[in-house]
């Protein structure tokens, strides 16, 4: 579980480098699909990360929207804001809280019932999705995108 989350936050850590060599416009502009541009897709996959925790932890949720965080920089402060209890959160995860249960209300009004171990798995494939949206949009405005290779990261234990 942690190594896939370590592999998240250096592909995302990539990514906030990439950003850096585009323009704020390019960064802003709506895109097709998700939750529209790459700036938001950055923010909304932080949101969402610690936002689970938080649920999961039965704390309180975030609520502000991505237009008070418009810029590189200031999404960027709000990852490095939240990663401490995000992380310390994944460093402690044990076997024991694979099963625990998690009850959800979707925005239907549905009850969920599911497991700790899967909400974690649904966070990691979240991101993964998102990233990959990131990568087709670099290529509609002819940049190479970052690389989502998990081999050569060197995440295996005892390895990086």
């Amino acid at each position: 579980m942690q190594m896939m989350f370590e592999y998240n936050w250096d592909v995302r850590e990539d990514w906030f480098k990439w950003c850096g060599e585009i323009s704020e416009a390019e960064l802003l502009e709506k895109r097709t699909g998700g939750v529209g541009g790459i700036l938001h897709t950055l923010f909304h996959i932080i949101d969402v990360e610690w936002s689970w925790i938080r649920s999961l932890q039965g704390k309180s949720d975030f609520n502000e929207s991505f237009e008070q965080y418009r810029s590189i920089r200031q999404v960027r402060e709000l990852e490095a804001s939240f990663r401490p209890e995000v992380e310390a959160f994944v460093l402690n995860w044990n076997d024991g809280l694979e099963n625990r249960e998690f009850r959800d209300v979707t925005p239907d009004g549905r009850e969920e019932l599911d497991t700790w171990g899967e909400v974690m798995r649904h966070m990691i494939a979240h991101e993964i999705h998102h990233i990959g949206q990131l990568s087709v949009w670099a290529r509609e405005i002819d940049r190479k995108p970052v690389s989502a290779n998990l081999i050569g990261r060197g995440l295996a234990s005892g390895i990086r």
